[in-house]
C-alpha cells in the first residue's frame, strides 16, 4: 500500500469537498441568520487540509490497484463525513461531535436518518448543507472525482469499481471519465427537471432545491419536521412520488432513454420486476389501509401507499404518513421492504432489486430440479445467462448483510434499545433508508440513541452505501499482505 500515493487521492477528493461547502456558504450570506462563519470556517479547514496533503505529496503519480482503490474509497468517504459534519460543531447545532459527525454520515449515504430534533429552527445555510451532502452523496463523492483523476494523470477505474452500486459497474462509455461526467449530467438535469415541477406547484425555491436533492439522491432529509406530510399536498406527493420511482432506476437506462433509445426500460429485465413489485405492494397496502379503516377513502389509502411504498423501496425515505401506526401486518411489510432498496446502477440503497431478483430465479431453479434432477437450468436475466462466479458472489454478499444486520441488532439490542428500534434501526441504515419503526420511527428521529450506538448506525451507513465489501475487506488479513 503506497500511503503518500493514496494521501495525495484524499487530498484532492477533500479540496473539491470544500469547494462544495462555497453553495451553502452563499446561501448562508443571502438570509443573514448567522450560520455563514461557520460555514466559512469549515470550508478553511477542509481546503486547507485538502491543499497540505496534494502539496506534500504532490511528486506522488501512479496509477490506482484494486487494493489502494478500496481503501481510498472507504477512507474518502469517513473523511467527508468527518469534515462534512464541521458546520454543525462549528455552528454548535448539536451537543457532541459524534451528532455532527452522524448527520454528516447519514446525509452522505443517502440515509436520511437525524439527530436534529427540530429542523424548521435551523438557518437555512445549514438546511442547505444538509441538503447538499445528499445530493453528492447520491451519485458518489468518489465518482465525481473520477472525472477529475485523469487530468493529475491517476486512473480511476478501481475507484469505479469500488464506488458505483449493484453487482457490476455499467460502463456507459469506453473511458471511465467520460461515463462519469454522463452519469452527472443525467442526475443533474432529472434535479433540475424537479425542482421546476415543486416550484410549479408553489414551493420556494429553497425547499424546492433542497427537496430535489433529497429525492433524486433517494436521501430524504426534509426542510420541515414532518417531511413532505407537512405540505399535505397531493401534488407534491405525486411530483415526489415519480421523481422517487426515476431515481431508483439505473442512470444507465435514464441516459439511453435521453438518447432516444425510448424502449430501454422495458427491454430490461431488472426494471420489469422493479415496475412489478412497486405496483404489487402499493396495491397490498393500499387495500390493507382501506379495509382496515386506517384512512377514510380509498384515494387516500393510496396516496399513502403509493407514497410509502417507493420512499421505502427506494430507501429515500420522505414520510406522509406514520407508517409505525398502521396495523401489525403493514408495519413488518414496511420492514421487509428496507431490504430490497432499487436498482443497481442508482441513488438507492440496500440489497438492490437485481441482486432479490436473481436469489429468488435462482431458488425456483433449485426447486425444479428436485423435480427433473438431470435438468440443466441455468439462471438467467432476460437473455442473459448469469455466470456462477457472479451468483455467488450475490449469495455471499446476501449472507453477509444478514449477518451484519444480526449483529448490530444484537449490539443495539445490549445498549438498550427495545426489539423493535433495534432491529429497526440496523435495517433503516445499513439500508440506508432513514426512518425505520418503534423509537426511530416516520416522526422520530435517532437523537436519543446512546453514543456508542450512534457510532454502531454510522459504520451500518458506510457499509451499507458502499455495498457491504468495500468496508469489510479492510479487516481481512489478507487484503493488508503484500
Amino acid at each position: 500500500m503506497r500511503f503518500r500515493f493514496i494521501a495525495k487521492v484524499l487530498g484532492f477528493l477533500l479540496f473539491f469537498f470544500a469547494l462544495s461547502m462555497l453553495v451553502p456558504l452563499g446561501v448562508a450570506l443571502i438570509y443573514g441568520e448567522g450560520d455563514a462563519p461557520a460555514i466559512g470556517l469549515s470550508f478553511l479547514v477542509t481546503i486547507a487540509v485538502g491543499a497540505a496533503l496534494i502539496l506534500i505529496f504532490k511528486k506522488e503519480r501512479k496509477e490506482i490497484s484494486i487494493r489502494e482503490g478500496f481503501f481510498i474509497v472507504a477512507a474518502a468517504w469517513l473523511m467527508a463525513g468527518i469534515f462534512g459534519g464541521l458546520p454543525y460543531h462549528f455552528h454548535s447545532v448539536f451537543p457532541t461531535f459524534t451528532d455532527c459527525v452522524f448527520e454528516s454520515v447519514s446525509g452522505l449515504t443517502t440515509t436520511g436518518a437525524t439527530v436534529l430534533t427540530s429542523i424548521e429552527d435551523q438557518p437555512h445555510g445549514i438546511l442547505f448543507w444538509r441538503a447538499l451532502t445528499h445530493w453528492l452523496g447520491g451519485m458518489g463523492i468518489i465518482l465525481l472525482g473520477i472525472a477529475i483523476l485523469p487530468l493529475l494523470g491517476v486512473g480511476g477505474m478501481q475507484l469505479f469499481k469500488a464506488e458505483v452500486p449493484g453487482p457490476t459497474a455499467d460502463k456507459i462509455k469506453p473511458r471511465v471519465a467520460e461515463t462519469a461526467k454522463t452519469l452527472w449530467g443525467v442526475y443533474v438535469m432529472i434535479t433540475l427537471a424537479e425542482v421546476v415541477m415543486l416550484m410549479l406547484g408553489g414551493m420556494d425555491w429553497f425547499d424546492a432545491v433542497c427537496h430535489a436533492f433529497a429525492t433524486m439522491a433517494t436521501g430524504g432529509f426534509s426542510t420541515r419536521n414532518l417531511s413532505i406530510e407537512s405540505y399535505n399536498s397531493v401534488y407534491f406527493d405525486f411530483v415526489i412520488i415519480f421523481f422517487m420511482l426515476l431515481a431508483g432506476i439505473n442512470f444507465a437506462l435514464h441516459y439511453r432513454v435521453l438518447k432516444g433509445d425510448l424502449k430501454a426500460y422495458w427491454r430490461d429485465p431488472e426494471f420489469k420486476f422493479y415496475a412489478g413489485m412497486m405496483a404489487f405492494f402499493t396495491l397490498i397496502i393500499t387495500a390493507s389501509l382501506y379495509f382496515t379503516n386506517t384512512y377514510p377513502s380509498l384515494f387516500e389509502s393510496f396516496r399513502r401507499a403509493a407514497f410509502q411504498v417507493p420512499t421505502i423501496i427506494t430507501t429515500t425515505g420522505f414520510t406522509t404518513a406514520d407508517f409505525d401506526k398502521w396495523p401489525q401486518f403493514l408495519r413488518v411489510t414496511m420492514l421487509i421492504l428496507m431490504f430490497v432498496g432499487g436498482m443497481s446502477g442508482s441513488t438507492g440503497g440496500s440489497v438492490k432489486v437485481v441482486r432479490i431478483q436473481l436469489l429468488l430465479k435462482q431458488a425456483f431453479n433449485e426447486l425444479y430440479r428436485l423435480v427433473h434432477p438431470r435438468a440443466v437450468v441455468p439462471t438467467r436475466l432476460g437473455e442473459v445467462t448469469v455466470p456462477d462466479n457472479v451468483m455467488r458472489s450475490i449469495w455471499n454478499f446476501f449472507i453477509l448483510y444478514l449477518f451484519l444486520f444480526v449483529i448490530c441488532s444484537m449490539i443495539m439490542g445490549a445498549l438498550g434499545l427495545d426489539f423493535t428500534t433495534a432491529i429497526a434501526s440496523v435495517a433503516a441504515t445499513i439500508g440506508n433508508v432513514g426512518p425505520g419503526l418503534g423509537g426511530i420511527g416516520a416522526h422520530e428521529n435517532y437523537a436519543f440513541i446512546p453514543l456508542l450506538g450512534k457510532w454502531v448506525l454510522i459504520m451500518c451507513m458506510l457499509i451499507g452505501r458502499l455495498e457491504v465489501y468495500t468496508i469489510i475487506v479492510l479487516f481481512i488479513p489478507a487484503y493488508w499482505r503484500n
